[in-house]
């Protein structure tokens, strides 16, 4: 039986939820998100409350991620989602310029990168970003792409890592 599936949304003041031909959209102040419903779960909208039902037992795995996802779309067009990343070494740096954000990583060429519609990106500093937007899935994974520039290394901890990451350090040759 599925906890999170069974859980009960509550719809906020100022958020619309509606489901029409399968594609669930969500409007509320900062936007609208659109999902297709997966196969076998159906929902029902009775005042401020959304319950999700399955069809049969084949869509028991579906009925926790349909419910989150739901779920993650109304926290999005209310409060939003940030990400925020930080990039540490000598020389290294975040530049954003219109919607282009171009990282200056230790390479012998600077890395440009597109910001996807949908997302804004914040610049605190030279080396500190903040990845914003109403979709949980685009602004993880525009943050997970930026960090794959350079990860972090265990040495010496230089990289591009999120604000609350911790990087596990390594004792270098000298532990030999």
């Amino acid at each position: 039986m599925s906890r999170i599936g069974n859980r009960i949304i509550t719809v906020p003041a100022g958020v619309t939820v509606e489901e029409t031909d399968g594609i669930v959209t969500v409007k509320g102040p900062k936007g609208e998100l659109k999902q297709p419903m997966l196969k076998g779960i159906s929902m029902k909208l009775e005042g401020t409350e959304i319950t999700l039902e399955r069809a049969n037992e084949n869509a028991k795995a579906m009925h926790g991620t349909m419910n989150a996802l739901i779920n993650n779309m109304i926290i999005g067009v209310t409060k939003g989602y940030e990400k925020g990343l930080e990039i540490i070494g000598v020389g290294y740096r975040f530049n954003v310029q219109g919607k282009k954000l171009v990282i200056s990583a230790g390479y012998s060429h600077p890395v440009n990168m597109e910001i996807p519609e949908g997302i804004t990106v914040e610049a605190n500093g030279n080396t500190e970003i903040t990845v914003k937007g109403i979709d949980k899935v685009l602004v993880g994974e525009f943050a997970a792409n930026i960090r794959k520039v350079r990860q972090p290394e265990p040495y010496k901890g230089k990289g591009i890592r999120y604000k609350d990451e911790h990087v596990r350090r390594k004792e270098g040759k000298k532990a030999a």
